[in-house]
């Protein structure tokens, strides 16, 4: 381990001691969704797919969120289940994408997400069906206590180099897995990987998923997915795993001319819509595609090419995954 790594280790553990020692709970149950690494595992997908089973089981979800770079302070509803009410800059990126997807999901940004849970169960009537708090990327947040604690973990590159941050891509060491009631290990199914993580976990089960490809939406709508098949594009993106949105969008049977990767949660400007239009003139492609994370930004600029499109991606798990995040809940 580097001294960098240490000072890190050890500011890590005098954190979650400090935070522990005062976590509180809320009234309701929470379902805790998050990952060890520093993104690029699914968890918006995740947290849509959780709350959308929770609705199916009777439970009226409401997601808490930190909304990273989200500008607006203290406890607020990015949407009170109608939809996207905030703004990207004001919520963040990943809080309108659950927003737009969630119409009828209530979705509260918090940097404190006991108190958003508070400031939500103040002004949301239930409806006559239990709240059900689904915290977005929540392993780390210790202050507020959970019920059940999902982690994911990439199937493709699970721990990266093994180090801890800044060194590497880990928020904490891999034994942290231990803490975690049900392990999902996305994007493929990594047999290898699972009996690692048993041998970790010991008692925790393990579930694969992936990240399939539901719609793809352009200007005026849903666009048929089959339209892809044999067109050239130019792909860009701001996310954590560039290279695993350019496996998707190859599955799908079209050719990337070209791909162009920012950093994640990047905010577009006018002159890099006017820079990617120009290039796919240049290399005469047919749509220029992107995630729906990116398409939330894009869309709050003046103007944007007409032929660009966004994936929208859907969490599928192996079956049983959510009876026994129910099971914990209820029993």
């Amino acid at each position: 381990m580097t001294l960098i790594e240490l000072f890190y280790s050890i500011g890590y553990s005098l954190k979650k001691l400090h935070s522990c020692r005062k976590q509180k709970r809320l009234p309701h149950k929470v379902i805790s969704i998050g990952n060890i690494t520093t993104g690029g595992t699914g968890k918006t997908p995740a947290a849509i797919a959780m709350a959308e089973e929770a609705k199916k089981r009777g439970y009226r979800p409401v997601i808490l969120t930190r909304g990273y770079r989200g500008k607006a302070k203290g406890p607020c509803f990015v949407n009170a289940g109608s939809g996207a009410g905030l703004s990207v800059e004001e919520a963040g990126d990943e809080p309108v994408v659950m927003a737009e997807r969630l119409k009828d999901v209530p979705v509260v940004k918090s940097a404190d997400r006991y108190e958003g849970g508070v400031f939500a169960g103040r002004y949301l009537g239930s409806n006559g069906l239990p709240l059900l708090f689904i915290l977005d990327d929540g392993f780390q947040h210790w202050r507020l206590s959970r019920d059940v604690d999902v982690v994911l973990v990439d199937g493709l590159d699970p721990f990266g180099n093994r180090k801890m941050l800044p060194a590497g891509p880990l928020r904490g060491p891999v034994s942290e897995l231990k803490g975690a009631d049900i392990i999902v290990i996305t994007k493929v199914r990594n047999e290898a990987l699972a009996s690692e993580i048993k041998l970790i976990t010991k008692n925790s089960p393990v579930y694969f998923a992936s990240h399939e490809v539901t719609g793809l939406r352009g200007p005026d709508g849903l666009v048929d997915i089959g339209l892809m098949k044999d067109k050239n594009i130019v792909a860009f993106c701001g996310i954590a795993n560039p290279g695993s949105f350019r496996k998707t969008l190859s599955a799908l049977g079209c050719k990337i001319v070209e791909f162009k990767s920012y950093r994640d949660h990047y905010r577009y400007v006018q002159a890099d819509m006017t820079d990617l239009e120009e290039c796919g003139m240049r290399r005469a492609v047919d749509f220029l595609i992107t995630t729906e994370k990116d398409m939330v930004k894009i869309r709050e600029l003046q103007r944007f090419p007409s032929n660009l499109l966004s994936l929208e991606i859907g969490f599928r798990v192996d079956q049983g995954f959510y009876d026994e995040v129910f099971k914990k809940i209820e029993s």
